[in-house]
């Protein structure tokens, strides 16, 4: 079982459900034989700029940033880790790309559930497994290739 704990801190209407963020989350996870837990928390542009200056040093809001939980050793616990997903970024991003809202807010989510779990793209050929591997997700929830441009 995969337990989603939500935490909403933003004023951004267009969230998808939590069935709907279970849904994707599940689709990653399917094939895992153990609990897990993942925290999503929804924010602002400020707290995403706020955090990703902080652990990115990087400047400026960022659509997901993962914190994969690392236990102490001998200390066993559900918890994956920790996603930050930037609300108005999402729908800002869908828009200039031309994809559905929800289809664009299940790649993020699935993209960061993939870091949690050791997922990167730092090299080229990291970046090419884990693309695959969205890709492979989004088509079985039905969700077009997100990384085809579209006009």
């Amino acid at each position: 079982m995969n337990y989603l704990d939500i935490q909403l801190a933003t004023e951004f209407a267009e969230i998808p459900t939590a069935a709907m963020m279970q849904l994707w989350v599940d689709a990653v996870l399917k094939d895992s034989e153990q609990d897990s837990e993942i925290v999503v928390r929804l924010v602002d542009e400020s707290e995403s700029a706020e955090l990703n200056l902080q652990y990115r040093h990087k400047s400026g809001p960022t659509n997901v940033l993962s914190f994969p939980f690392e236990a102490p050793e001998g200390f066993e616990m559900d918890l994956l880790g920790d996603l930050v997903i930037c609300a108005p970024l999402i729908a800002q991003e869908a828009q200039q790309q031309n994809k559905a809202l929800f289809d664009h807010w299940a790649h993020i989510l699935i993209h960061g559930v993939l870091h949690l779990i050791g997922y990167d793209h730092l090299q080229d050929n990291e970046a090419e497994e884990m693309e695959a591997l969205e890709i492979k997700i989004l088509s079985a929830l039905n969700i077009d290739n997100p990384y085809l441009d579209r006009e």
